[in-house]
């Protein structure tokens, strides 16, 4: 890797006046020979090839490896000339920087088209050259490493793209029986349980799916909430920015977020001509809406990162240790491109969100209590065919934790059902142990300065309904003894004419 540089140091007196050539020659030699070498291996590191002085500037051409890069040398010369003008009442008072170009070893067969805070690139013979539009306050925020960061981002998802996500079986239900053999969202339809709502990927759900709905909910507290010692609290679902920085999913939740944005005044008089086009034309002008309001965060994408903000910089007793809560008060929101299929995958859907916390040991062994839990009610209450896999999602090996995936510890155990018309097997349930991401992304402590670790489990009530209804269909007398007795007799409210 190579980094060309080559910038002003802005001066706030003539240094041409005040220094002579030679002692500045001198100067930039030494900075060669010790300032510009510290931390590389010998004969490594950043070297000033060129420089010129031109009243109140210094012109300097900088060409560095990657231990020492060219940024970092720039900013070290910058002070280290602060304290050798110093003495003749000199100071710097910034930095121009005039071409900044960076070269590497690429993949040819990995196209870049376009990179933030790069004006231009090139990709020759193995080659990719990257031209930088920066200023000072750029380089000082790091924005070149963090491009470099990315570009090995993008190495690693070139390598595991069109790779199979990880997928291990751990256990297989017995076979079971099956009393229905098509779609259940287009039978609910035609029996008036179900219609489709304004939104895309957004259903109405009349009375009797909704009681089932609360029926998966009332057996989850029963055989999980409550056996295990859960506590119920409530999560926003609406999640700003920061929350999404926090959580990692700010890195590339953009193509599926849901996004809430806000008016940029209450001013009524700057909403007129958007509330008199409507009345003029009886039409919603959103282009004029665009102009006027700004994005401050979405939908609730994943459930729990929000809650993270309640614990955000806080430590806590070791004593309290494991916590152990669950939310249920809202609707969780993905965009869906193309893939929308029936009640079990869309755009805004019901789960039940299931979070603890603890010590690295005390969030594994809970997890394998949940899995225990879990296995009762698909096996003895909903009694359909199903099976768990070990699945590690690409992002943990980007993150260099699939060391840890393969050792059971951090990762994501997926609930597979079959969907007897189609054959295909729908996942429909998990169970994760996300380490300490969550932890160290909202800086949450534990006194004794024990490792802090989190699960979650998501418990999607759209998709257990589509399972059950697939396998045991809609005569309530063929549907297992322990559910048709928790769910009771189904409401018949509404007829149609």
């Amino acid at each position: 890797m190579e980094f060309q540089l080559k910038a002003d140091l802005k001066c706030s007196g003539s240094v041409s006046e005040a220094v002579s050539s030679s002692e500045i020659a001198e100067f930039v030699k030494h900075c060669n020979a010790e300032l510009l070498k510290k931390g590389a291996p010998p004969g490594c590191g950043a070297e000033i090839e060129r420089w010129n002085v031109a009243g109140e500037k210094i012109g300097l051409k900088i060409v560095s490896d990657r231990f020492v890069r060219a940024h970092d040398a720039l900013l070290r010369l910058k002070n280290e000339f602060g304290k050798f003008l110093g003495p003749h009442r000199i100071g710097i008072r910034g930095m121009e920087i005039e071409d900044y170009e960076i070269a590497m070893e690429w993949e040819e067969g990995l196209k870049i088209k376009k990179l933030p805070f790069v004006r231009e690139i090139k990709q020759e013979e193995g080659m990719l050259k990257l031209f930088l539009d920066v200023d000072e306050f750029s380089l000082e925020k790091r924005i070149p490493d963090r491009i470099i960061r990315l570009l090995e981002d993008k190495k690693e998802a070139a390598r595991w793209k069109g790779k199979k996500e990880h997928w291990e079986l751990l256990f297989e239900s017995n076979k079971k029986l099956f009393y229905f053999d098509k779609d259940p969202t287009e039978e609910m339809m035609k029996r008036g349980w179900i219609k489709h709502a304004a939104g895309r990927g957004q259903w109405i759900y009349g009375p009797q799916l909704t009681k089932i709905f609360r029926t998966f909910e009332r057996i989850l507290l029963d055989e999980v909430c409550k056996p295990l010692g859960y506590e119920e609290m409530v999560f926003p679902k609406f999640v700003t920015w920061d929350v999404w920085k926090r959580s990692g999913h700010a890195k590339g939740i953009y193509p599926e977020a849901y996004y809430v944005c806000t008016p940029k005044t209450r001013d009524p008089e700057f909403w007129e001509e958007v509330m008199d086009y409507y009345k003029v034309t009886n039409e919603v002008p959103l282009d004029m809406i665009m102009e006027r309001i700004e994005p401050v965060g979405g939908m609730c994408y994943a459930q729990c990162p929000p809650f993270w903000v309640f614990l955000q910089g806080k430590t806590l007793p070791d004593e309290i240790l494991p916590i152990k809560i669950f939310d249920r008060s809202g609707t969780s929101h993905r965009y869906e491109s193309g893939g929308l299929h029936g009640i079990e995958r869309l755009d805004e859907f019901h789960r039940v969100e299931i979070v603890w916390i603890g010590t690295k040991e005390q969030v594994i062994e809970h997890s394998k209590l949940l899995q225990e839990k879990y296995r009762r009610i698909f096996d003895e209450i909903l009694d359909i065919e199903w099976r768990e896999a070990w699945v590690t999602p690409w992002f943990m090996a980007q993150e260099g934790k699939a060391g840890l995936a393969e050792l059971k510890e951090v990762g994501t155990i997926d609930y597979e059902a079959v969907l007897p018309y189609s054959g295909k097997w729908l996942e429909f349930q998990n169970v994760s142990v996300n380490g300490d991401k969550y932890p160290k992304g909202f800086s949450v402590k534990l006194q004794s300065g024990e490792e802090l670790w989190s699960g979650c489990s998501g418990v999607g009530l759209e998709r257990w309904a589509a399972v059950l209804l697939a396998q045991k269909g809609f005569d309530q007398d063929k549907w297992p003894a322990k559910f048709r007795s928790a769910v009771g007799k189904l409401p018949e409210i509404f007829r149609f004419l």
